[in-house]
């Protein structure tokens, strides 16, 4: 445990509040794991949550063919679009921003695996919409600009829209997993990645000694 805090009477006392909204303020600090409480011994600040990063960057078409099975692409969409207001935010620029912005769908053999949205900022990889997706996937064309210095993991279960599910080729809607991506190179953002899977045909593993 952290340090440990006033006593309720002692923090109606310094804050001058009621005790019923000191009280209240301690249940809340302590659903949220801020602040942890020891019946008669008292309230101490949480040690921070350990974050452990299970992910790591992986390219699928070398996933596919190392377990024995082909891989193809089909490209959905390549062009350039002006970012919204939640895009600039991602990437730190102003609404409007020039961006790149690409859909592909990774078959595992017959069978889509993973449906891939990107981002790109231009000024980093200026000859993105030119490159030819079905031979050398944007992992590739990215990595051999410049390795990423950091990169934000963020992972949900979904329920796939319309376009997910045909994209996907899920004759009704499933789970799916979707991982949110940002790397940085030279303190700034320059790919945000979306990347869905079908539950049923794909999970994610990590492992780490700790």
């Amino acid at each position: 445990m952290g340090d440990r805090l006033p006593s309720e009477s002692e923090l109606v006392e310094l804050l001058g509040v009621s005790r019923m909204t000191v009280h209240r303020a301690l249940r809340e600090l302590t659903a949220d794991g801020v602040v942890t409480r020891a019946q008669g011994v008292g309230t101490f600040v949480a040690e921070p949550a350990q974050r452990v990063e299970l992910l790591e960057l992986r390219d699928i078409a070398e996933d596919i063919v190392s377990n024995g099975h082909k891989h193809t692409t089909r490209i959905v969409t390549l062009d350039a679009i002006r970012a919204d207001s939640d895009l600039a935010m991602a990437f730190g620029q102003r609404p409007g921003a020039r961006l790149y912005h690409s859909i592909i769908v990774h078959y595992e053999d017959d069978t889509p695996l993973q449906v891939e949205e990107r981002f790109v900022s231009p000024h980093f990889a200026p000859d993105y919409l030119t490159q030819d997706f079905t031979l050398a996937h944007p992992h590739r064309h990215l990595s051999a600009i410049a390795q990423p210095e950091e990169i934000e993991h963020v992972v949900f279960a979904i329920t796939p829209g319309v376009e997910i599910c045909a994209l996907l080729e899920l004759d009704e809607p499933e789970a799916c997993l979707q991982l949110m991506r940002r790397t940085w190179v030279g303190g700034r953002v320059v790919m945000k990645g979306i990347f869905t899977y079908s539950g049923s045909r794909y999970s994610f593993v990590g492992r780490y000694r700790p």
